[in-house]
């Protein structure tokens, strides 16, 4: 694959000032030389002014071809990439022409499995290129970024380097069966052990951490009808996205928007309201419902403030009511003297806005118990990550178990490879093509 030379748009699809075609393999500039017209020498990390030339030498596009050498580039490759007018018609045409003299459309994610592969990144940076891409929150942008700098390859790096030592000692004794291990070299190498058991679980603890800032924590907004709901989703968003209706069941189907609150990815879903359904279609809207509320990471309840409490109140798992939040509204009305003493209930008025802050602390403060949401703890794992770090800690508590009860060396190496190997994983030492495909294939056209 290497041995190609890859073309393809760099920039989203439509009408811009500049779109950017980045070509990258050994023919890179040679290419160049037939696509453009060049200066008689062109330098490297330097601006040249170079029309795009068709096949009978006529101009298709003026702009800027910048040249980086190899390996001195993010692929690792001659890299050549040329800034032109960013109209759709010319854009592709100027691609077309770098594919008719050469080079091959590159596949989803390809510029970034290159740079994989000639060692310019590990795997988890060349995955936290799209983390980055797809970051929706200030936490998100932070992770993405700690991880685009090796945060978590040095973690499994580092995690691997104090295992080795161990395996080492093990394999000794495997080649000298005579000998058995001492008390005082069992301990040391448990003690060992356990280190790097105590960084992968520490790890692993961060896995929910990783996929609330990658997907948004799912944050269902429910209650009885015409309480306010989709007022309080509008009042979220800064818009009116729900329709706001004193007729009861005007929302039949689930609506999903996504904000932040305090840097934290929230994907709101409006419901339909809870109660006897009127005819089939309201029907399945509360079923939607229902589903909704049992897959949230955070549920905002929403009441009547101003009117008697009806008693009824959302059925939840003991688990997802750790996880919700009761909002008192229509609070400019006047909150009922039944709802005195509720705890942790939030009045707040969606006409105007009284309340709002209350709510967004709460929100954090209820998502934060997923995980160590804070700038102290910038590395969240995805969960591929999460599946590596756990085989090796099962592999590593394997042979901590075969190593405090004098199993034969070969067992518990056995195992401490294992660990490795699954440690590997995380940064693509090892094992990877069967990885590979999966991971890049995610990627857009030309990164």
């Amino acid at each position: 694959m290497l041995n190609d030379t890859i073309a393809a748009i760099s920039t989203a699809l439509g009408e811009a000032a500049i779109s950017v075609v980045r070509v990258s393999g050994p023919q890179a500039l040679q290419i160049a030389a037939r696509v453009a017209r060049l200066p008689v020498k062109v330098m490297p990390r330097m601006a040249h002014l170079a029309p795009i030339v068709d096949a009978d030498g006529g101009d298709l596009d003026h702009g800027l071809l910048l040249y980086f050498k190899g390996p001195a580039s993010y692929t690792g490759e001659d890299v050549i990439e040329f800034h032109g007018h960013g109209g759709v018609l010319v854009t592709q045409r100027v691609l077309d022409r770098w594919l008719a003299c050469g080079a091959r459309a590159a596949d989803p994610g390809e510029f970034t499995q290159r740079a994989f592969l000639n060692g310019k990144m590990d795997l988890t940076q060349a995955e936290a290129v799209m983390d980055l891409i797809h970051a929706q929150s200030t936490l998100a942008l932070r992770a993405a970024n700690e991880q685009l700098g090796g945060a978590i390859g040095r973690e499994a790096t580092a995690m691997q380097q104090e295992i080795i030592p161990v395996l080492a000692h093990i394999e000794a004794y495997i080649d000298f069966p005579e000998e058995d291990i001492s008390p005082e070299t069992g301990a040391d190498l448990l003690r060992r052990i356990d280190a790097v058991l105590g960084r992968a679980q520490k790890l692993i603890a961060t896995s929910e951490q990783g996929r609330i800032l990658r997907h948004g924590a799912r944050t269902v907004i429910s209650g009885a009808p015409n309480v306010g709901k989709s007022s309080l989703l509008n009042v979220l968003l800064g818009f009116e996205r729900a329709i706001v209706s004193p007729t009861a069941g005007t929302t039949r189907d689930t609506i999903e928007e996504i904000i932040q609150v305090h840097g934290i990815p929230l994907r709101l879903v409006d419901t339909a309201g809870l109660r006897e359904a009127g005819d089939d279609i309201e029907r399945v809207g509360i079923q939607r419902t229902e589903r909704e509320l049992e897959r949230a990471d955070l549920v905002i309840e929403v009441v009547d403030g101003s009117r008697a409490s009806s008693g009824s109140r959302l059925a939840l798992s003991p688990e997802v009511a750790r996880r919700r939040i009761l909002i008192l509204n229509k609070s400019d009305l006047g909150i009922h003297a039944d709802w005195n003493g509720e705890p942790g209930a939030i009045p707040l008025s969606c006409l105007t806005g009284d309340g709002m802050e209350p709510l967004r602390d709460a929100i954090r403060d209820v998502i934060a118990t997923a995980g160590p949401l804070a700038a102290d703890h910038p590395i969240a794992i995805n969960a591929r990550h999460k599946a590596a770090f756990e085989r090796s800690a099962e592999r590593l508590l394997a042979a901590r178990a075969a190593l405090e009860h004098n199993e034969a060396p070969e067992f518990i190496a056995l195992e401490i490879r294992e660990a490795l190997q699954a440690l590997g994983d995380v940064i693509g030492q090892v094992d990877v093509e069967r990885i590979l495909d999966v991971i890049f294939s995610t990627f857009c056209i030309g990164k």
